[in-house]
């Protein structure tokens, strides 16, 4: 398909208002941003939003610097540095709001209400805006439950959401899973419900509140777990039962790899022929069938790592795959900054560092493949677009913006 016959990008005519911090909100932002919205960041005067001073700390021969936790997040937007507590700025940020789509807030529950900007507040403003909140617990009336003012983080609902209790070595303690899952999944939620909000207004003109808590996005994804102690009863828990067909961790001579779907005597077959124990062949124990997950750790694994230790661990995924098994290299970030296939899909991209230097971060992960590619905008240095926006979209004189300025209000 030619450049000229591609499909515009999908939210290339939609204006969002990002009032968030760290990571949950501003990932929501990042996706519409890459599927074309207009994302206008909105922040602090002086020191702008928490993340750009997150570790770790970029500097540059200028003695500038950025956080690069910042950079991964805040890519395709504009920042707009403003003092919601004065009245010049809410006036501002008033008319903003009539002529935006979509406020996405990830504060915690009633920061907005404080500020005086309950939802009542915000449709009285404009009937069409989707306002989009991502709390910890919920944050509308008709849904409150006791944790709903509770604080909440990525290590919080990852335990509150049954995500610990299954992750771990079975005779230790619970473990988080090691990234920021409790804070994308929600963001990537909440895009998913700005979307839906969106299509409603489409169709009736009128915005809503889409009301995305953290800990249910974490228990939405309990989809083993939950479905199995509804049938059964049993807690799934980190015991080593509950790993054999999905979790089988053998060590390599450069690392590891994960076995699963640990099922069928003719692969096991295959395996124990080629690296030389016959004396397997017919022993049901070591060809899937009936072995408690005891037995798989004290003898199966043993047995493969006699060959795997010695092989690397591209060979060994590649062979067990050939025999039928499912597998998976346990990867760190440098393999998969490095990794041909990742490359070949397209999945990093490259933006200024606003440092002078160049930021290499990984893309949205799906491919609409008829529509055209997005420049990609380097994250903004703080109110680096207050003049435009507040000039255009806030109504604000050069004199009032100079004043506001010399007073620290933007």
């Amino acid at each position: 398909m030619s450049t000229q016959d591609k499909l515009p990008l999908p939210l290339r005519n939609i204006r969002v208002l990002d009032l968030t911090h760290i990571v949950a909100g501003p990932f929501c932002s990042m996706i519409l941003g890459d599927m074309g919205a207009e994302v206008i960041k909105i922040e602090r005067p002086g020191t702008g939003e928490q993340a750009r001073a997150n570790q770790p700390i970029m500097h540059n021969d200028k003695g500038e610097s950025i956080s690069a936790r910042f950079l991964g997040v805040n890519r395709n937007k504009k920042s707009v540095s403003l003092d919601l507590r004065d009245s010049r700025a809410k006036k501002a940020f008033e008319k903003m709001i009539r002529e935006s789509d979509v406020l996405i807030d990830n504060w915690g529950p009633g920061a907005m209400d404080r500020l005086g900007y309950s939802y009542d507040v915000l449709k009285s403003i404009n009937k069409g805006l989707v306002y989009a909140s991502i709390t910890g617990y919920g944050a509308h009336e008709e849904y409150d439950g006791p944790y709903s003012d509770w604080p909440a983080n990525n290590p919080c609902v990852q335990g509150m959401g049954g995500w610990m209790e299954s992750t771990g070595a079975p005779d230790g303690p619970p473990h988080m899973v090691g990234d920021n899952m409790g804070d994308s999944i929600p963001g990537l939620w909440a895009a998913l419900g700005i979307m839906m909000a969106l299509e409603t207004k489409r169709q009736t003109g009128i915005g809503q509140h889409v009301d995305t808590a953290m800990y249910d996005c974490m228990v939405a994804h309990t989809t083993s777990s939950m479905p199995y102690y509804q049938a059964t009863g049993t807690v799934t828990t980190r015991a080593r039962e509950n790993m054999i067909s999905a979790q089988l961790t053998l060590q390599t001579k450069d690392g590891y790899v994960v076995l699963a779907g640990a099922r069928g005597r003719d692969k096991w077959k295959q395996l124990w022929e080629l690296i030389g124990r016959h004396d397997l062949l017919d022993d049901p124990g070591y060809l899937g069938e009936g072995g408690s997950g005891q037995f798989y750790f004290d003898n199966v694994i043993p047995a493969i790592e006699a060959w795997s230790k010695e092989q690397n661990k591209k060979f060994v995924s590649q062979t067990l795959i050939d025999f039928g098994f499912s597998m998976g290299m346990v990867q760190d970030v440098k393999d998969l900054d490095q990794c041909p296939h990742l490359e070949a899909r397209k999945m990093f991209i490259e933006t200024g560092d606003t440092l002078g230097g160049i930021f290499r971060t990984v893309d949205t992960p799906f491919r609409l493949t008829s529509t055209e590619s997005i420049t990609h905008k380097t994250p903004p240095t703080l109110g680096e677009d207050n003049y435009e926006i507040l000039k255009s979209l806030g109504g604000l004189s050069d004199s009032e913006l100079t004043e506001m300025k010399d007073e620290g209000i933007i």
